[in-house]
């Protein structure tokens, strides 16, 4: 007898998608840690689809030189500049360099990201900033406010490298996307930039 009904393959068939069971808990995102889970219960994780959270040793070595690329040619023509004529105290030329490498890395940094979701360095250490909804280019207001948060404090007197340094240390442990503080006032990941 026949049906006109298509076949089943069988219920050992490894490729066979089934239903997840009522309760269980969704697989976490790639590059989660073991046993984390990416998403509240029952929520979609937003990471699902995108390539895996970058290494914070890649995101360390993409900002030494992303540093390197902004100070030293900043250093070089403030120096340059005031080269035999000493206007301001060793303090003050040394607060005002500070200011500018601070502001210039910034416009760098909003301009980059902005445009192509990374810098010089994350090229080079094939990582991109991508929002965390759904892993675009932060262009517009994510990409200048991730910007302006890792760059603008440091321009405070006293306290600004104490929140810059805990900025910058918040992704050693936060769970589960490893966000700066950076990160999350924009609302951004880093994560591999191939896939």
């Amino acid at each position: 007898m026949s049906t006109d009904q298509p076949e089943q393959p069988p219920d050992d068939d490894p490729f066979r998608k089934r239903p997840p069971e009522p309760g269980a808990q969704p697989p976490p995102y790639p590059g989660a840690a073991a046993g984390g889970g990416g998403a509240s219960f029952g929520a979609p994780d937003p990471l699902a689809g995108m390539p895996p959270l970058a290494s914070r040793f890649k995101r360390l070595i993409a900002r030494i030189v992303d540093g390197l690329l902004v100070s030293i040619p900043v250093s070089a023509v403030f120096y340059g500049a005031y080269w035999g004529h000493h206007p301001w105290n060793d303090q003050g030329r040394s607060t005002g360099l500070g200011i500018i490498i601070s502001v210039v890395y910034f416009v760098y940094e909003g301009l980059m990201l902005t445009s192509r979701g990374q810098t010089v360095g994350k090229m080079l250490m094939k990582i991109r900033v991508g929002m965390l909804e759904n892993g675009a280019i932060p262009a517009g207001t994510p990409g200048w406010t991730r910007a302006a948060v890792y760059s603008l404090p440091q321009i405070v007197p006293c306290c600004g490298f104490v929140f810059w340094l805990v900025n910058v240390l918040w992704c050693t442990w936060d769970e589960p996307y490893h966000q700066c503080l950076h990160d999350k006032a924009a609302k951004t990941v880093v994560v591999s930039a191939v896939h």
